[in-house]
């Protein structure tokens, strides 16, 4: 049985940073691309960040680029998602997803996902 599941999230004020971690159980994860997802009341889901297997690639969404950090240890079966300059607009639930993946590239759809965890509030106040 494939878990996945995310830790780091809490109330933060604008400017501050946060770690998340997304520990996988039930597949290895050095064979999987993995990505972060966050929804806020009211909208759909949107990409944040997703990395291939190796770590060697990763890609972002504009609205994070350069403040977030997508990253991973296949040792712990960890992905991570280091979060810096948080603003408001990035208050929502941030959820991690894997997928069999061998290549460089790392998807950004959602729907191309097939394990997700339940999810960590992030909320950052101005």
């Amino acid at each position: 049985q494939v878990q996945l599941v995310e830790s780091g999230g809490g109330l933060v004020q604008a400017g501050g940073s946060l770690r998340l971690s997304c520990v996988v159980s039930g597949h290895t994860l050095s064979t999987y691309a993995a990505g972060w997802f966050r929804q806020a009341p009211g909208k759909e889901r949107e990409f944040v960040a997703s990395i291939n297997w190796s770590g060697g690639s990763a890609f972002y969404a504009d609205s994070v680029k350069g403040r977030f950090t997508i990253s991973r240890d296949n040792a712990k079966n960890t992905v991570y998602l280091q979060m810096n300059g948080l603003k408001p607009e990035d208050t929502a639930v941030y959820s991690c997803a894997s997928k069999p993946a061998w290549t460089a590239w790392a998807p950004r759809g959602a729907t191309e996902y097939d394990y997700w965890g339940q999810g960590t509030q992030v909320t950052v106040s101005s």
